[in-house]
């Protein structure tokens, strides 16, 4: 299946929960100590993630991804879209559309698609996604394959506690040797 092509939404009309990632061919999302830096030699190379954005009316992330984004040192890189951080802890925002949510996975995310409709709901942050994945309510993912094997690091999969199906929707070369791949995620 080559070349871009879009998910139908939901069938109820409802917004759909997206995760979107790069990972290494080992499936890390970062390197040891939530190093990013093994991804900046792939900078440059088509950009994949503004269609996708267009589709987000809120970004749900975990606190941790909240921290190492704050520590990139550039201008807030979500611009006005609503990002609501999964989080118990006090947090000082960075732009003034960042809020914390906290609660069960099913209620931070509820919270997230009222806040995105009638878009889509990015998830972002390793633990947050396989929360969300084993609770049932991740509906595609899109994982751009980095021509990188980290050894170690964080690992996007590891901890899931049942296994899960998924159905391709596309596979797209994007230069590089990076490959985006589009994952549905079948319900069971």
């Amino acid at each position: 299946m080559e070349g871009e092509r879009s998910y139908p939404a939901a069938m109820d009309g409802k917004p759909r929960v997206r995760a979107f990632m790069a990972m290494s061919l080992d499936g890390f999302i970062a390197g040891p100590n939530d190093n990013m830096d093994w991804l900046h030699a792939y900078e440059g190379h088509e950009d994949t993630f503004t269609p996708f954005y267009a589709q987000i009316g809120a970004l749900l992330m975990g606190r941790r991804s909240y921290d190492v984004v704050c520590g990139f040192n550039v201008p807030w890189p979500y611009g006005e879209t609503p990002v609501m951080v999964a989080t118990h802890r006090e947090l000082k925002p960075l732009a003034p559309t960042i809020s914390t949510c906290a609660g069960t996975i099913e209620e931070v995310v509820e919270k997230a698609k009222a806040v995105a409709a009638p878009k889509d709901v990015y998830i972002d942050g390793g633990q947050l996604i396989r929360q969300a994945m084993d609770a049932g309510l991740v509906d595609e993912i899109t994982a751009t394959m980095i021509p990188s094997v980290l050894g170690k690091g964080i690992p996007l999969f590891h901890g899931l506690e049942t296994a899960h199906r998924l159905k391709l929707i596309s596979t797209r070369p994007i230069g590089a040797g990076l490959v985006e791949l589009k994952y549905a995620v079948e319900r069971q």
